[in-house]
């Protein structure tokens, strides 16, 4: 498998960085930023469409 990397952005904060979706969990989890400890669903982190569905499709096996 290839490795995938998604754009994440905090809804709260607006900080924006790299994430690989191995290292992520489902998107309707909580998940808390690491920079304002904002915590949302991932799925709210995910800055585009295909982000999100990057994460869902990963999961979804």
């Amino acid at each position: 498998m290839q490795e995938a990397w998604i754009q994440l952005q905090c809804p709260d904060c607006g900080e924006q960085w790299e994430a690989n979706p191995a290292d992520l969990h489902e998107p309707d989890r909580d998940f808390t930023c690491k920079h304002c400890d904002g915590t949302r669903p991932l799925s709210e982190f995910a800055k585009t469409t295909r982000d999100f569905e990057i994460i869902e499709e990963f999961h979804a096996s």
